[in-house]
């Protein structure tokens, strides 16, 4: 199993999602956050006064799947969050040692079906 973090620009968010499902992913969380990168912040204007937003709104979305669909999900991934321009995102990916579903107490693959 991996987990899968991704981070993307929010209005590619919709695009990632259909793809995702397309591919028989249902289950994913997704934070809002802010960061900076090469991008390096942007000068905003506010009621005529211009500002500089050091960070840039971001969604991370994390998963965790079977090791056998792990491509699919990096294909849709690169094929859908990408604009083409600067700040669009990055993609983590860790190994997942154990996974267990409270519920009912099962574990590895299982748990994350």
């Amino acid at each position: 199993m991996k987990k899968i973090e991704a981070i993307i620009r929010p209005e590619v968010f919709a695009k990632v999602r259909e793809g995702l499902a397309q591919e028989g992913l249902d289950g994913l969380s997704i934070s809002e956050i802010a960061g900076c990168g090469r991008q390096e912040g942007r000068t905003g204007l506010f009621r005529g006064n211009s500002y500089s937003m050091e960070f840039s709104q971001k969604l991370k979305l994390e998963m965790v799947v079977d090791n056998s669909k792990v491509q699919a999900i990096l294909d849709v991934l690169l094929r859908d969050a990408s604009t083409g321009e600067v700040g669009d995102g990055k993609i983590f990916i860790y190994p997942v040692e154990q996974a267990i579903r409270i519920r009912t107490k099962e574990l590895g693959s299982v748990a994350i079906d």
